[in-house]
């Protein structure tokens, strides 16, 4: 069982929301973490069992990387929409860097939660 965070922009929550109820029976075997707004939708959306953190720039991104740094976090999901800027732009960069140091799975797309949940 891998623990998988979830993360998604405003404007790409619908998208991983849908991705999720794509992939519920395979997303079910995993342990999933989510930020505030974006845990919830997909647990409505999907029936599946996400824990929530904060809400991303009120510090849930600061708890997915730290869950990163800790190595309580096997892979990340992070939907990111490349044409809105952020207020918390610095908490994003920050957490994708993490993904990046650590060496863990991390997804931005469709495409790649695609590859990165079917190498689980």
């Amino acid at each position: 069982m891998a623990r998988i965070g979830l993360v998604a922009h405003d404007d790409k929550k619908d998208d991983l929301v849908a991705w999720a109820a794509k992939h519920r029976h395979k997303l079910g075997e995993h342990e999933l973490w989510g930020t505030g707004t974006t845990g919830g939708r997909i647990t409505e959306g999907t029936g599946l069992k996400v824990t929530r953190l904060l809400s991303g720039p009120l510090g849930g991104d600061a708890q997915i990387g730290a869950m990163i740094a800790e190595g309580r976090l096997d892979a990340l999901i992070f939907f990111q929409d490349p044409l809105t800027a952020l207020p918390h732009d610095v908490d994003v960069k920050a957490l994708t860097r993490l993904a990046t140091l650590y060496n863990i799975p991390l997804a931005i797309n469709h495409a790649t939660a695609d590859a990165v949940l079917a190498a689980l």
